[in-house]
Formats: C-alpha cells, structure tokens, sequence
C-alpha cells in the first residue's frame, strides 16, 4: 500500500488516495463526492480498513475516501465554490443550466480543482472499473460494462440496477468514464440515513465480492 496526495481541494486541503496492489485491473474507488452523502464516506472507509488488514486482490486498485473535503467538512452536498462536482465534469453535455441550485454545474466544465485532479488522474491510469460511491435511494447505477459487478452487489443487498438514475446528470462521472471513455462505472447509491454498522456488514463485503469478479473478468 502506498498513500499519496490525490489533489487539493478548493481550500487547499488534500485528497488523499491510497492505492494497492500493482498488477491487474484498473480499479479506483471514490467516496464523498458528494460531502453530506456521509454513507459512502463510511462504506469507502470500511474498504479501506478491510484492504489495510488484508489485501489478496490480483488488482491495481486506488480509493480516495473523501473526494470533497471541503464538502464534508461543512456537511454540504458542494465543495467549498459552491459547486457540485458530479456535475462539473467536462462531458458532451455538460451544461451552465441549472435545474436546482445543489446542482450548480460551475462557470465552466472542469473548472474545480478536485476534478482537474480527478480526470488527470483518469487520463493517466485509464481504470476498467469506477465506484463511485453515494446515498439517495437504494440503487445500482451502471455506465459501461460493470453490470456483472453490480449484479453480484444486487445478489447480496437487493438493490435495483439501472442503466439510467432517472433524470438528467450532465457533466456527471457516470457519462465522463463509463459513457464517454469506455471505463465502466457504477455509481452506488446506498440508502441515505442508514446505520454505519449495516453498512459495514452488508455493503462492503458486497463490494469486496464484486471485486473478485473485476479480477477475474480481465
């Protein structure tokens, strides 16, 4: 294992990644786009704890726990710009309209420095699969060739799969990897206010399975 500064946030703060393994697919976990969606932060937290104790993965894997620092650290949805990252993605339809303020897209694609680091990042490494992990209403949406991974996750939580999130996400990472870059991503939305421990009990071990599938897919 080996940690490093993944970027800075709009407040200097650091991203920290953690990447492990150095051979085999391409994996990158993301948690805390979003920084009140405090679900995904637990569940990528608890991937990284199980990864500390043990890692026997045939995967070259990098999570960054908390994407939007300055978004956790104030418990709100944006960075410290008032932007949301998972619409300021420099995709074919990222748009400057709006339809609700916590979804402000920024003044240009691509003009945080989290996702400046972000597709840097992505460019460089070109991962086979992205988890994004999130809260809202229980589902498993797939962008890209991951729906094998996301039915194991489905066996194993009962969460729905769909292709689609059901309204309008320009600029998201969903299209930027999965759609538009062929690096498949599934954006997991664990259900919002569920208890830290049934997270850690039946979510990440969900994941952990999945992974064994990425591995042996590639």
């Amino acid at each position: 294992m080996k940690s490093f500064m993944f970027g800075q946030s709009s407040l200097g703060l650091p991203i920290l990644g953690y990447q492990f393994g150095n051979a085999g697919p391409r994996v990158l976990i993301l948690g805390g786009v979003h920084g009140n969606e405090w679900e995904g932060i637990v569940a990528a937290q608890g991937l990284l704890k199980r990864f500390f104790e043990s890692f026997t993965y045939s995967l070259d894997l990098t999570i960054v726990p908390v994407f939007n620092p300055d978004g956790a650290m104030h418990g709100q949805r944006k960075n410290a710009n008032g932007v949301d990252l998972n619409r300021n993605l420099p995709t074919n339809d990222w748009t400057a309209e709006v339809a609700k303020e916590d979804y402000y897209p920024g003044i240009e694609p691509n003009s945080e420095p989290e996702n400046q680091a972000l597709t840097r990042w992505v460019q460089e490494k070109k991962p086979q699969l992205v988890i994004s992990l999130h809260s809202w209403n229980p589902l498993l949406n797939v962008n890209g060739g991951c729906k094998p991974e996301a039915e194991v996750i489905a066996s194993l939580t009962r969460y729905k799969i769909e292709e689609s999130i059901g309204y309008p996400t320009p600029g998201c990472l969903g299209t930027y990897c999965g759609l538009e870059r062929d690096m498949p991503t599934l954006t997991y939305e664990l259900q919002r206010d569920m208890k830290p421990k049934e997270i850690l009990n039946q979510h990440v071990p969900a994941i952990l399975e999945a992974l064994k599938v990425t591995e042996e897919r590639f």
